[in-house]
């Protein structure tokens, strides 16, 4: 088995359990004497279902179950049903780490999904490393997360791949720009984003004029804006997901007419909604973007909608592979029995065609991907540049 650094941290939470996709005579008093354990397998989904990243950690939740309810009316894996159990993060490191715990100290969980911050995924490291559980972020982007453990894997790509992109390709090549500011929020992911930015930037003869970095939770970014906008940018890339809608609305209130972009929000419909006309010429990176000649892509995206009552981004359909992925590496089990060991074994083993496309885990548990170039133009996002612009 490789080996991993490890980090670790403790925590204090609340949790909350939702259990989909098993029939109802599983809960049955007689199944339960029955062995009701060996008919099902039971995972654990972390996700922020509150606080700023609420959005994607709902869409976690949404696509989680649409994947188990796919699964169960199937037949389920090997004859066995997928049950979840939910817990909400809160977008808190100490929070997902308590939550992480309890799902390690449960022997009946097998798997963890999640969670959706890389900061609260590397806090876990340690923590599922211990417990022989594997946690299997769809969103965790880091470059440093994936290989703390054997147990630890992440399908969203990483950031010495998207930052990078986003340097040479975004603000060089596309917007034929050499100066821009930066504002990220300082957190794991953030700090490992803009580092890698600034590699991109520095092969390609972007220079950085100015930088100001913000906490979770953070509501006003006029002294920032202020900043940042007194360095005279031509560009300024937001490197976050849930506080871009504010500060795009706060460079507006500030009437400052510059080229905003974003670096981590994919094409999320929740800032077109909050940031109204601010948001028109916004463009960002996305590795997914739904393609409307595609049907399967869209009957998933109609259903995802009716049932969590807004539009997905790439965070939900990412989502959605790791239960396929999970259910996977439970499949090639067999007749065998279904360990956390013989899942994490055979998940890195798994190759995927899944809904963000083809999955095949490097030796560190990651994947890399390409990234199209998008930008909201008439209330909407729409694809500017595809997957070969980087050729």
């Amino acid at each position: 088995m490789k080996k991993k650094g490890l980090a670790s941290l403790l925590c204090v939470t609340l949790f909350v359990t939702l259990i989909s996709g098993c029939s109802s005579d599983a809960n049955s008093d007689s199944d339960n004497k029955a062995g009701k354990g060996d008919n099902v397998v039971k995972l654990g989904l972390l996700a922020p279902l509150t606080g700023t990243n609420a959005e994607y950690g709902k869409g976690f939740e949404v696509a989680a179950e649409m994947a188990i309810e796919e699964i169960n009316n199937a037949g389920g894996v090997n004859g066995k049903k997928l049950e979840i159990e939910v817990a909400d993060s809160k977008g808190d490191q100490k929070e997902s780490s308590d939550l992480a715990r309890k799902f390690g100290d449960n022997d009946d969980i097998k798997a963890i999904i999640g969670d959706f911050a890389s900061g609260s995924c590397m806090a876990n490291a340690p923590i599922v490393d211990a417990a022989g559980i594997v946690q299997l972020s769809p969103t965790a982007s880091n470059p440093d997360y994936a290989s703390m453990s054997p147990y630890t894997f992440s399908i969203m790509g990483r950031q010495d791949g998207e930052a990078p992109f986003f340097a040479k390709y975004i603000v060089d090549k596309y917007l034929g720009k050499k100066k821009v500011g930066l504002i990220y929020i300082n957190s794991d992911w953030g700090v490992s984003s803009i580092e890698n930015f600034k590699m991109g930037a520095k092969e390609a003869g972007v220079e950085v004029v100015a930088e100001a970095d913000y906490v979770q939770d953070e509501k006003d970014f006029s002294s920032l804006i202020s900043k940042v906008q007194a360095a005279s940018p031509e560009v300024v890339i937001i490197f976050d997901q849930g506080a871009v809608s504010q500060i795009i609305n706060q460079i507006a209130q500030a009437d400052w007419n510059v080229q905003v972009t974003a670096l981590g929000p994919g094409t999320s419909q929740q800032i077109i909604d909050l940031a109204g006309e601010n948001a028109e010429g916004l463009i960002t990176s996305t590795p997914f973007f739904f393609d409307s000649e595609n049907r399967e892509q869209m009957d998933w995206k109609e259903t995802f909608i009716k049932k969590a009552g807004f539009e997905p981004t790439v965070h939900p359909v990412v989502a959605y592979d790791s239960v396929y992925l999970i259910a996977e590496a439970i499949k090639m089990i067999g007749d065998g029995e279904i360990t956390r060991d013989a899942i994490r074994d055979n998940l890195q083993k798994v190759k995927y065609e899944g809904l963000s496309g083809p999955i095949e885990f490097s030796e560190d548990g990651d994947i890399q991907r390409s990234y199209l170039i998008c930008a909201v133009e008439d209330g909407k996002f729409v694809i500017k540049e595809g997957y070969d612009y980087a050729g």
